[in-house]
């Protein structure tokens, strides 16, 4: 029997310190976002990171969560269960961290008696701190658990046409009564150092203004050129004029080189330069949460206008929205008529 996991960031259980504390402490520890020797990631966020950092992010959740609880996990079980209205497969949501456990979701499913699981990590562009670590770690939980289960994956959907369609019209729509100067396509940050670590070719990814453009196969595992893509995709889509937007990346963390430009940047150059209407996308999240809620939606508004900015729309992810609903229904319909996960 086919199965699908569908797989999210995940979310402390409530705003409470020790909860953010402890969802910090595994999404922090994961070798594949913070990656460094075993050693200085414990020493670094057992020592310092966590001492600090849940006390504050807690007040940051506080300012978004909602009474049902955390944003994400809403949104992602509302969209779940509008594709489990749409199919007769079992059709299980997990998170990668936090108390929803991909365990739990793969174990969940086992009990179902599924024996193929079609995983589809809801990130659109591939990097190791997201898509890689959610395949990883199916595959280790099958390897040391289930080894007679099947896994398939869904491959990174930045540039696939259905996708780009259902966000450029989930964008129009909200854009309609919100007469913008500039877009800025906000894409959350990773350290430059991830780039190069997923170019398997070794010497592609310069991160030099040009790489992008240029034909690789370093490009299946490039973030930084799947973002780019998923821009010009949606600009042409749009039929926005050149120079009307822009990209940025959001969400740094250590004092360590990161993609650039940031965005917390780019609100004071864009202000300064007499950009008064801004509409802000983050087409790296299906979902909405924390670092679109609270750190574009509202710290990005303060910081806009207070360099000097008007009017600023954030424009909200595709959430459970129908149109993406379906696009994902035909995927995993696809997949379970003739198991192609290239889609």
């Amino acid at each position: 029997m086919k199965g699908v996991l569908l797989n999210n960031l995940g979310s402390p259980d409530t705003t409470e310190t020790k909860d953010v504390r402890r969802y910090l402490g595994e999404f922090l520890m994961d070798e594949r976002v913070i990656d460094i020797p075993y050693w200085k990631r414990w020493l670094l966020i057992k020592g310092i990171i966590l001492q600090v950092r849940p006390k504050k992010s807690g007040a940051a959740y506080k300012k978004i969560w909602w009474k049902e609880g955390s944003p994400l996990v809403v949104i992602s079980e509302r969209f779940t269960k509008k594709i489990i209205d749409k199919l007769d497969i079992p059709i299980v949501l997990a998170m990668r961290y936090g108390s929803m456990s991909m365990e739990k979701g793969i174990q969940e499913l086992v009990n179902k008696g599924v024996t193929n699981i079609f995983l589809a990590p809801l990130y659109p562009h591939y990097a190791m701190s997201s898509y890689e670590s959610v395949v990883v770690k199916a595959e280790q939980i099958l390897a040391e658990k289930h080894t007679e289960i099947k896994l398939d994956v869904l491959p990174p959907f930045y540039n696939r046409p259905d996708y780009i369609k259902a966000m450029g019209d989930n964008i129009a729509n909200h854009l309609k009564a919100f007469n913008y100067d500039h877009i800025l396509f906000s894409y959350h940050g990773i350290p430059e150092r991830h780039i190069r670590k997923s170019d398997p070719t070794n010497n592609h990814c310069k991160i030099d203004g040009s790489c992008c453009d240029r034909n690789s196969v370093a490009h299946h595992t490039c973030y930084r050129h799947q973002c780019f893509e998923t821009t010009k995709g949606i600009a042409k889509y749009l039929n926005l004029k050149e120079g009307n937007y822009s990209n940025s990346f959001q969400s740094r963390l250590l004092k360590d080189p990161w993609l650039k430009p940031y965005t917390d940047f780019e609100f004071e150059r864009l202000a300064k330069e007499g950009i008064k209407n801004l509409a802000v996308i983050t087409p790296a999240f299906v979902s909405d949460c924390l670092e679109t809620l609270e750190e574009i939606a509202m710290e990005g508004k303060e910081q806009f206008e207070e360099a000097g900015g008007e009017k600023y729309m954030h424009v909200p992810c595709m959430n459970d929205n129908d149109d993406w609903v379906n696009v994902m229904v035909s995927w995993i319909k696809k997949w379970h008529k003739d198991s192609d996960i290239g889609l």
